[in-house]
């Protein structure tokens, strides 16, 4: 229930009264401008503390201000300033009545300070001294209490004993902590009991249930209240959950839901395999969750291991070893889970750890047949008859049925098909010549197919080395060109040579070197052996010219150790050379080419260097002619002249002209600027049959004419809007040209004959004028009409 206490305060003024005053006098006056000061004690204000109780909607009166001047003739007015003067409080000017004008907020403002004056209306002088005073909020429970630092959150560990502290929860009340118990808190639990309990003063949070598991119930919302005036009636309350998570101990060790587990695996499974998964449950999280797994071979055998999966906590069962179903079908074993973390404060170290038991099926698989051995490697000399034994191979079927096996070789690895294997026994013969310098190894591979349907195979190689025997006769080891120079003396070296053979005897080569024995000496040249697989030649004689003979032909013989040793025969021809001073003979370039030609070296070089530069003049002609020809026929085709006009351009002037006479001589006319294309093009014929009108027209008609007059002025008109012609002709004058012309027609097209001789000069003022055909070739056919 809420209650309010309304106290009303009235605020009394009381003034001093003179003392000594004199019999039948009233009170003394104030006024302005005496000549006498009357002695009299000093006034002042006396006031009482003013309350105003808070959240009061209804404008009251709150205590009222007196004068002892005030003798109700309303000649006082009383004023109020200071903190909410006029808005919040108002005093009446005439009876000095406070009152309110508005609810007021003490959590907004506590007190306020204000000023009281009381003047004369007529004079408006005080009549007292201005005074200030404080007019108190009188504070009233209406203020929620608020909690702190929302939300809250705490965790504590599992099986923690009673008391432990869990949080401390804070409320605060905006109410006045000095006025009753408006502010006093007290704290209780609404929901959480018993397993938590709080301190009604402080707050704080603690414990009040023995052994709580985190596996039973890991959260818990305990909701705390907190309630002002000491929970007595009309208090106000809130509430706040406090959110309470129990963190893991390890209290719990692993656990395997079942005594024997069951995997099947098959035989033909390779090493490291996964064979199956176990695990075993703990109830605990994170660090105490984590377990190793054990494997104990009960028949003490190998072939599994076990691996602990970190992320499932699982144990992986790999195969170690490989298995075959008709050697062993089953195995037993033991596996064992441990906790890493082990707390002896809530279990044993035995409760630590659990077993179970495992049993492993293999199961029978169709395989396929099995070499005795991996590789095979036999040796065959290369001059084995042809049908004899190399070697056999041997392969079983290792299922319970033991299937025949029948052999074969592959066909990609025996392409030379110099093997033959029975197919029954494996057998592998020779059915073609071995040549070891041509192949020294064979890779075979054989296989082994079960004959059944269905059947399964397996390849083995067979490597075939094949053995050296001498059946290659020994060779120079390149194509020596030897040469003795002019002037060599007997006994000097003149050649150093080797020999090669393609046999590769197990001793080594040793090569014997000799000259072909021949019924006398051979005068020239002789063959010194090295024992050392080398052999030297040897001059006899001095004075070898080429002017004599220019090559010898010397026969050498190389003989290798083999048995039987075989031999061969090598010519080598010694050429006389015209050494240089070094001793050296030019052997190709241009020096073996002067002296194959008896010229000197510069006169050889000074006929290359003619015949280089008549070549490249020749070249440099042929590219001027080509390089003008082009640059002609671009002009021709950007003028788009006809194929029988020239380019060049006359010029017609008085007689005289150009001999310092520039009056009287024609300006050139600067060719128009071709554009890109021509967008219309006249045909020659549609020309000609033009230039033929006008002239049948210009003899009917004279010079005065009408007919002709608008012909010039047309041809001139077209002329000169025609931007693709260019003027071939600059005419200083012209006139009518017609059958009255002395000189005739300008116009190259009626100049069918060269005329060898100048024609006869005309007697009159006009300049001698030619015609153009002469100049520029025309043709007959071209130029008649």
């Amino acid at each position: 229930m809420r209650w309010h206490c309304a106290l009303a305060v009235v605020a009394m003024l009381c003034m001093v009264c003179e003392a000594g005053a004199s019999k039948g006098q009233g009170p003394p006056q104030l006024s302005l401008g005496a000549p006498a000061l009357h002695q009299r004690l000093k006034r002042g204000w006396i006031w009482k503390q003013l309350f105003v109780p808070e959240e009061d909607p209804t404008p009251r009166v709150i205590g009222q201000l007196k004068s002892d001047y005030d003798h109700g003739d309303f000649d006082i007015k009383y004023i109020l300033s200071g903190e909410g003067a006029g808005h919040v409080f108002e005093i009446d000017e005439y009876s000095g009545e406070l009152r309110t004008r508005q609810k007021l907020d003490r959590e907004e403002k506590a007190f306020y300070v204000l000023q009281a004056q009381a003047i004369n209306r007529r004079t408006m002088e005080p009549v007292e001294p201005q005074s200030e005073f404080i007019i108190k909020v009188q504070d009233i429970n209406d203020n929620v209490p608020q909690f702190q630092n929302e939300p809250y959150t705490s965790s504590i560990p599992e099986m923690c004993p009673i008391g432990t502290t869990v949080a401390q929860v804070t409320a605060t009340d905006a109410d006045d902590p000095q006025v009753g118990n408006n502010a006093r808190l007290i704290y209780s639990i609404l929901q959480g009991e018993p397993y938590f309990s709080v301190e009604p003063k402080t707050g704080l949070i603690v414990t009040s249930w023995p052994n709580m598991d985190r596996e039973a119930r890991e959260l818990y919302l305990v909701v705390v209240q907190a309630k002002d005036m000491l929970g007595l009636s009309g208090a106000h309350s809130s509430s706040t959950t406090v959110t309470v998570s129990l963190t893991d101990v390890n209290d719990n060790g692993p656990t395997f839901q079942h005594n024997l587990y069951t995997f099947v695996i098959p035989e033909d499974a390779p090493v490291g395999t996964t064979v199956g998964r176990v695990m075993a449950n703990d109830g605990d999280v994170g660090i105490n969750a984590r377990m190793n797994y054990s494997l104990e071979d009960l028949e003490e055998n190998t072939s599994f291991s076990i691996q602990t999966d970190p992320v499932t906590q699982e144990g992986v069962v790999v195969l170690a070893k490989p298995l075959d179903y008709e050697s062993k079908r089953r195995f037993v074993l033991a596996v064992d889970a441990v906790n890493d973390y082990v707390d002896t404060r809530f279990l044993s170290y035995d409760e630590f750890r659990d077993r179970t038991t495992l049993k492993i099926v293999v199961g029978d698989v169709d395989e396929p047949p099995v070499f005795l051995t991996a590789v095979y490697e036999w040796k065959a000399p290369e001059n084995v008859v042809m049908g004899a034994v190399v070697g056999t191979v041997t392969a079983r079927d290792t299922d319970t049925v033991n299937n025949p096996i029948r052999y074969s070789i592959e066909k990609s690895s025996d392409l030379l098909k110099a093997f033959k294997i029975d197919q029954n026994n494996g057998t592998v013969t020779v059915v073609k010549p071995l040549d070891r310098e041509t192949a020294n190894w064979h890779n075979l591979t054989i296989t082994a197919k079960e004959m059944k349907p269905n059947p399964l195979s397996a390849l083995v190689v067979a490597l075939v080395k094949v053995l050296d025997i001498n059946d290659n006769a020994p060779r120079l080891a390149r194509d020596y060109q030897p040469y003795i120079c002019e002037g060599t003396r007997a006994g000097e070296l003149i050649q150093q040579i080797s020999a090669v053979d393609a046999d590769e005897p197990e001793e080594g080569h040793v090569f014997y070197y000799s000259m072909v024995p021949e019924r006398h000496i051979n005068p020239n040249f002789t063959i010194r052996d090295n024992q050392d697989n080398t052999a030297g030649i040897l001059a006899r004689r001095s004075s070898f010219t080429r002017k004599d003979r220019t090559q010898y032909q010397l026969p050498v013989v190389v003989t290798d150790s083999g048995s039987p040793a075989l031999s061969s025969t090598s010519t080598l021809t010694i050429s006389v050379c015209s050494c240089q001073p070094a001793g050296h003979c030019p052997s190709g370039g241009v020096e073996a080419l002067a002296l194959s030609m008896g010229v000197g070296l510069q006169t050889l070089l000074g006929l290359l260097i003619c015949l280089g530069t008549l070549a490249g003049l020749s070249v440099l002609i042929l590219t001027g002619r080509r390089h003008w020809r082009t640059q002609r026929e671009r002009v021709e085709k950007e003028l788009d002249l006809p194929q029988r006009v020239s380019q060049k351009v006359l010029r017609y002037g008085e007689p005289g002209a150009g001999r310092g006479d520039s009056g009287g001589s024609c300006q050139p006319v600067p060719l128009r600027p071709h554009p890109r294309r021509r967008d219309r093009k006249l045909r020659r014929d549609d020309v000609a049959a033009s230039i033929r009108m006008s002239l049948r027209h210009s003899h009917l008609v004279g010079p005065g004419d009408e007919v002709f007059r608008q012909f010039i002025v047309d041809r001139v008109a077209e002329a000169d809007q025609d931007p693709y012609v260019p003027p071939f002709d600059c005419l200083r004058t012209y006139a009518f040209e017609g059958t009255g012309s002395i000189t005739g027609s300008l116009s190259s097209l009626e100049s069918c004959v060269l005329d060898t001789e100048a024609p006869p000069v005309p007697a009159g003022p006009r300049p001698h004028l030619a015609p153009l055909t002469p100049w520029f070739g025309g043709d007959p056919e071209e130029t008649t009409f």
